[in-house]
């Protein structure tokens, strides 16, 4: 796929960054763990399909909000693998909303070029939605907008186990020899191969955990809680998170110059 060139991001970022945030320092990849529909919907009396209604409204505000700022990627925590232990009711009606959506919202996701993907165990998934995320995800392909990445009956540490199959495969084919694995090898056997891992990840609901979501692409990531829950999340809970992301300092494990003890200004 041809992307975008680095300067041509950058110039959209600056073009269209809120007010208040640095359009040098905006994050390239957006992780969000979407918690809260029932207890949003408990709050106002309603059922719990009510919640999940409100928060795809929710998602399809921040696609918008993050492909308008020019955020590169967006990865969203739609259905883990545990989340098959939900009563069944919900279980059927979250798997007829994915479809529902996907179909109704298609049109606009290829005028608006974001490129979708589902990233996970898929083939355990109804028939329909199957065949509606390989519709959606090969009409997507080409685009040059945003990256949206679904996670659907997704669990992290099922990735790894499959990823480590994978290569255990391939080294008894004797394509792969087991002393050349390494960070970079492991990683393109991953469900999210070819994309940078995130910059920033966003829970909602104030919930302090990363709940089996991309256990090695979080690794140096950070990560902001809001106590939001997910159906309110709007531009200003994205901007506040996005504004504490570039409070940061990000030394992925090494010193800032400035705090080290072994600088050299005597």
């Amino acid at each position: 796929m041809n992307s975008p060139s680095v300067s041509s991001k950058r110039n959209d970022r600056v073009n269209a960054c809120p007010t208040g945030l640095n359009p040098r320092r905006m994050p390239d990849h957006i992780a969000v763990i979407m918690d809260g529909n029932g207890r949003w919907a408990k709050a106002k009396g309603l059922p719990r399909i009510m919640g999940h209604r409100a928060g795809v409204e929710a998602l399809k505000r921040t696609l918008r909000l993050c492909n308008d700022w020019g955020i590169g990627t967006l990865t969203v925590y739609a259905f883990s693998t545990e989340n098959w232990g939900r009563p069944g009711d919900e279980v059927n009606f979250l798997m007829a909303l994915f479809e529902r959506v996907l179909q109704k919202e298609l049109d606009s996701l290829q005028q608006e070029q974001v490129r979708i993907k589902f990233l996970g165990d898929l083939d355990l998934l109804p028939p329909g939605l199957q065949q509606s995320i390989g519709e959606a995800t090969e009409l997507t392909s080409a685009n040059k907008g945003i990256h949206f990445n679904v996670c659907t009956n997704y669990g992290g540490r099922r990735e790894l186990v499959v990823a480590a199959q994978r290569l255990a495969a391939r080294s008894l084919k004797g394509e792969l020899d087991p002393a050349l694995i390494d960070e970079n090898v492991f990683s393109g056997e991953l469900f999210t191969a070819g994309e940078v891992d995130p910059d920033l990840l966003i829970r909602t609901s104030g919930e302090r955990r990363i709940s089996n979501f991309l256990l090695w692409q979080l690794a140096y990531s950070e990560i902001h809680i809001t106590d939001v829950l997910w159906p309110d999340f709007d531009a200003t809970a994205l901007r506040e998170a996005i504004s504490d992301y570039q409070s940061r300092s990000r030394r992925f494990g090494a010193l800032d110059p400035i705090d080290s003890d072994y600088s050299d200004n005597s």
